[in-house]
């Protein structure tokens, strides 16, 4: 009976050495990782998919604790990423081929707008029914001067009848002056002009053809190299905190707004209507939202070559997984 005993008592201790030993493996998976995201502007809609994939625990469910960092004019997200400073940034497709043709180890996994939210606003008051016509007519137009997009346009289109001034962020002169146009995000410069009583209308920059993927989800090629599982489950997460965003956006707005104070709720509301069409189309409800295809990639490339934006290409598969 004693030696019977004692089998039994070694047999337990095997079995509870390799239970802990099985499970620790487990354990130490099962651990969250955390991850920072860095925006390259304030809390505002265009976020509202990331809010809301961290305010309902999709990232958390997933065993990633993610933080959201708040950009603004000139954040560096691309060095940022490229430099491993931050394991995920937002930035544009355009930024991503760039900075690839330059050698930097930046890639997209997750395009939230399909259709780029720039363009050029001007007053509903002159008639015009397509973007060709703003530069038609005397004008005087404010942009960003360098910008591929403003590039692209100077190509495409006469500008001999265009005064270039330099954008100032604001709308003051084009609620003051019916000749004036802007560059605009179609989530914002238009609202606010609405609000002040103008007539703003918007002509997107998609449609003269230049449409790069917007607020686009970077990394970089080594993160998924050796991280595979960590990039599927931040990508599962986003999909779902989009879906989450695009069916009801109050809760992340709500959210959002507590860090962006200057932005008040309608305006929230506002912008999240003007941008659903962007972001849900019939490519993403077939292939999934944030999806890309190498076709897009492959025209954006070459219109930056055609720019001489880039003299060493990339391929489209090196840009975005």
């Amino acid at each position: 009976m004693a030696y019977f005993g004692k089998e039994i008592f070694m047999s337990m201790v095997l079995f509870l050495l390799a239970s802990i030993m099985l499970a620790f493996p487990a354990a130490a998976q099962s651990a969250p990782v955390n991850l920072q995201f860095a925006l390259n502007w304030k809390a505002e809609p265009e976020f509202g998919g990331f809010y809301a994939a961290k305010l309902s625990g999709y990232f958390e469910k997933r065993g990633l604790n993610v933080g959201i960092t708040e950009g603004g004019a000139g954040t560096p997200v691309v060095q940022m990423v490229a430099n491993s400073k931050v394991p995920f940034g937002i930035a544009a497709s355009d930024e991503v081929a760039i900075a690839q043709a330059r050698g930097a180890d930046v890639i997209a996994l997750f395009a939230v707008y399909q259709t780029n939210p720039q363009g050029i606003m001007v007053h509903k008051s002159r008639g015009l029914k397509e973007i060709a016509d703003v530069f038609k007519g005397p004008t005087t137009l404010a942009v960003e001067p360098g910008l591929p997009y403003v590039n692209f346009l100077k190509h495409k289109y006469d500008f001999s009848k265009v005064k270039l001034v330099a954008y100032d962020g604001g709308i003051g002169t084009f609620v003051a002056d019916p000749n004036f146009a802007q560059q605009c995000f179609v989530t914002s410069e238009p609202i606010a002009a609405k609000k002040l009583g103008s007539d703003p209308q918007v002509f997107l920059v998609a449609d003269a053809g230049y449409n790069p993927y917007t607020a686009v989800v970077i990394t970089t090629g080594k993160r998924i190299k050796d991280r595979p599982d960590e990039i599927k489950r931040t990508v599962e997460a986003l999909q779902e905190g989009w879906r989450a965003y695009l069916d009801d956006p109050k809760p992340a707005n709500a959210a959002m707004r507590k860090l962006n104070p200057d932005m008040d709720a309608a305006t929230f509301a506002a912008a999240a209507d003007a941008q659903e069409p962007l972001i849900e189309t019939e490519e993403t409800k077939k292939n999934g939202l944030g999806s890309m295809t190498k076709q897009r990639w492959q025209t954006l490339i070459q219109q930056l070559v055609d720019l001489k934006v880039v003299k060493n290409p990339p391929s489209a598969e090196e840009c975005f997984r």
